[in-house]
Order: structure tokens, then C-alpha cells, then sequence
């Protein structure tokens, strides 16, 4: 290969179109830019969000983010959390006297995640299918 017979694909490259080359090629006249306005002009060109002098959008609308107030009471737990706790009867109050998960929640889920080894009671939690199996693996129970 030389660097002198290098092309693009085939199909790659586009042949512009002739603008203003009379009324019989199509865009003849005005172009294709339609009559008058600031389009229609040569360097007629605005910013990005530019609404022609009324507030944009952008400054329009609050910049605050979002916090979703559901989050506040859900929270996650593993496997291997409830392995590190010496409780058996495992529930919200008992996650959250245990510190995994902080007041004011009232659904938690456990997931998957880690090794179990003893055998527990989850009652009044949420399950995931693979941990309900390493739970009654490990000789536990989900109620």
C-alpha cells in the first residue's frame, strides 16, 4: 500500500450539493435557505439555546437535583451482612438495631451477594430468588 493511492470507502464520502445554479437544478435562487430571515443570510447563525432574545430554558428551569423521597425508607442488605450478625430471627428492627440500616426504614431487600453460613429466620424482608436458595441452603428459612 502507498500513501498516495489511500481513498475512503465506497460510499463514504458524499459530492456536495450545487447550490444556485439556476431554476432547473432544484435549488436555484434562493438556495434551499427559503426567503428572508436570519437563516436565510450569510453568517445568520445563533447559539445553541439561543430563543431570540426570550430566557432560555436552561435558565429558565430550577438547578436543584433530585432526591427521591421512597429511597429514604429502602435499603439493601447481603448475604454476607447477616453472616456477620449473631441474631437469628432476622427483621427490620433487628437490621436496624444492628446498624446495617438507618431509622426510618421500612422495606429492606436482601440480595445475593457473599457466603452464608449459619442458618437464619428472614421475616418481614424482601428476597431475592438466589438468596431465598443460599438462605434454605445454609438451613435457614424465609418467612
Amino acid at each position: 500500500m502507498k500513501l498516495n493511492t489511500i481513498k475512503p470507502a465506497e460510499g463514504a464520502t458524499k459530492v456536495g450539493k450545487r447550490v444556485g445554479r439556476g431554476i432547473g437544478s432544484g435549488s436555484g435562487k434562493t438556495c434551499g435557505r427559503g426567503h428572508k430571515g436570519q437563516k436565510s443570510r450569510s453568517g445568520g447563525f445563533h447559539k445553541v439555546g439561543f430563543e431570540g432574545g426570550q430566557l432560555p430554558i436552561f435558565k429558565r428551569l430550577p438547578k436543584f437535583g433530585f432526591t427521591s423521597k421512597i429511597a429514604a425508607t429502602r435499603a439493601e442488605v447481603c448475604l454476607y451482612h447477616l453472616n456477620g450478625l449473631d441474631i437469628k430471627e432476622v427483621n427490620v428492627e433487628a437490621l436496624i438495631e444492628a446498624g446495617l440500616v438507618k431509622r426510618g426504614v421500612t422495606k429492606v431487600k436482601v440480595i445475593n451477594t457473599g457466603q452464608l453460613d449459619k442458618a437464619i429466620t428472614v421475616s418481614g424482608l424482601h428476597v431475592t430468588k438466589g438468596a431465598q436458595k443460599a438462605i434454605e441452603e445454609a438451613g435457614g428459612k424465609v418467612a
